[in-house]
């Protein structure tokens, strides 16, 4: 009889535990599968992305567009979600979408045909000068490159902005500045009207950096920067961090020789001072040695920043330069992978890109 009872409980056991197992994996299954409709990155300045659907494109195509473009975390429980809310084939067109979209955000916009057919579609990307803007606008709309140039160094154009937007200052006004707005328009994706004039896409980009600004406001009014000198920093962050995993690390080390009255050494910030790209030639030595607005290697520019930013940094660099890393360094190097190595002195900086190239870790520029 005991025997009997035991056996019992035994088998009510071994169905209590294999209650519990499916139910953890129903849970587990669950959670996956809401997990996987979620967007894939958290982050609250993700890029937009022009994405295109086909015609004839069949759903499971697009699933797998979404997915080759990162754009959707799993192909099969986001083919699961059409099936089950009955979504049938997407409309083709040209959309904008990016990676903090939801499956079912992305869902609805392909699904309501929300294409961009009625508008231009521009990509400013970071990192680039006011120059490269203004061809990119120039291919796209047929305003000559001169005309936008000149709007945007426009004194009395200027004024409106600076009444208008209260990031721009009298500092924009300054005539030693190649480009007023150099490092003020916000490198993103963006939709213009098809008769956009040159003032349109200017606001709209502007209305960008002041929604970015917006965030830190009470950081900038309660800095000893001012914006302007720290959109300058973002910029050169912008350039010389491309490479780094550590931006705010990055814009330490040059408020650090800032405040200890060293010359930056920033190599881009010659190459603008020289008015020449980077990726077009080599500098001749005298071009290195020139002092101007720019350059930050002569002796003349210790202990100073460029008069003004010298590309459109990302939001990225713009919190590095707004929020930077305390330390007490003074020389950074990143090797090919993206990690970056902080020092203090010379010789230990020197050690380290040393110690690099013997380990092949040294990033060569190509």
């Amino acid at each position: 009889m005991k025997e009997n009872k035991k056996s019992k409980k035994g088998i009510l056991i071994c169905l209590l535990c294999l209650i519990i197992i499916i139910a953890l994996l129903i849970g587990g299954g669950v959670y996956y599968y809401k997990d996987s409709l979620g967007p894939v990155s958290k982050s609250k300045t993700n890029d937009d992305m022009v994405f295109v659907v086909e015609k004839g494109m069949s759903s499971k195509a697009v699933l797998e567009k979404l997915h080759k473009e990162k754009l959707i975390k799993d192909k099969n429980t986001t083919y699961i979600y059409l099936r089950l809310n009955k979504v049938g084939s997407f409309k083709a067109g040209t959309y904008i979408l990016n990676q903090g979209m939801s499956f079912k955000d992305i869902v609805e916009t392909l699904e309501g045909g929300k294409v961009l057919d009625e508008s231009q579609t521009i990509r400013f990307i970071p990192g680039k000068r006011l120059t490269t803007y203004a061809k990119q606008i120039s291919e796209v709309y047929g305003y000559s490159e001169e005309e936008i140039l000149n709007t945007w160094n426009d004194p009395e154009y200027l004024k409106e902005l600076v009444e208008k937007y209260w990031f721009l200052t009298d500092e924009v006004l300054n005539d030693r500045l190649y480009y007023a707005l150099e490092g003020y328009l916000c490198p993103d994706t963006y939709q213009f009207a098809k008769d956009a004039s040159i003032k349109d896409i200017t606001e709209k980009m502007l209305d960008l950096t002041g929604a970015h600004l917006n965030k830190f406001k009470s950081d900038i009014e309660n800095s000893d920067f001012t914006i302007h000198q720290m959109l300058t920093m973002a910029s050169i962050v912008e350039l010389e961090g491309s490479n780094s995993d550590d931006r705010k690390g990055v814009a330490g080390v040059f408020y650090n020789r800032l405040e200890g009255g060293w010359s930056l050494g920033s190599d881009v910030t010659t190459y603008y001072g020289a008015k020449v790209e980077m990726s077009e030639r080599d500098l001749w030595q005298w071009e290195i040695e020139q002092v101007n607005d720019y350059n930050t290697r002569p002796a003349a520019m210790a202990g100073k920043l460029p008069v003004g930013p010298i590309c459109n940094p990302s939001v990225k660099s713009l919190e590095a330069a707004i929020e930077p890393e305390n330390h007490d360094y003074y020389y950074f190097v990143a090797d090919k992978n993206g990690k970056t190595y902080f020092n203090k002195t010379n010789a230990e900086h020197q050690a380290t890109i040393s110690k690099l190239k013997n380990e092949g870790l040294w990033y060569v520029y190509k």
